[in-house]
């Protein structure tokens, strides 16, 4: 079970770092206020790394899309190549996504029926 746990963590850390974002780093000390800069930076939540991630998948999707439709309308800016390598990431994304979602799932069960 640890070995799933583990797997979908270090899924998650790379989505945030295809993203630029940093999450589920502990913060060292919660509360505390670094008076060198502006601003205490928290690590986000679980939650929104997980909406940080479905968003990008989301956006990937509506790109790869408005760039097939600009390519059925005849945009030279559009070239098959880049349809298709546009629909390939998106597709990947997905797939990545629903795989965590998959071992996500499957993690909480493993939880689910341990034993008391």
């Amino acid at each position: 079970m640890s070995d799933s746990v583990s797997s979908i963590l270090s899924q998650i850390r790379s989505y945030q770092n295809q993203l630029g974002t940093r999450a589920l780093e502990p913060v060292q000390n919660p509360g505390a206020i670094d008076f060198g800069q502006s601003a205490v930076v928290k690590a986000p939540s679980f939650g929104e790394t997980l909406q940080n991630a479905i968003q990008g998948v989301n956006t990937t999707q509506k790109e790869a899309g408005a760039l097939a439709q600009a390519f059925e309308l005849g945009d030279p800016r559009a070239d098959l190549a880049r349809v298709m390598v546009a629909a390939q990431q998106s597709q990947v994304a997905f797939r990545a996504t629903v795989e965590v979602r998959n071992r996500l799932v499957q993690a909480y069960q493993d939880v689910m029926n341990m034993p008391l």
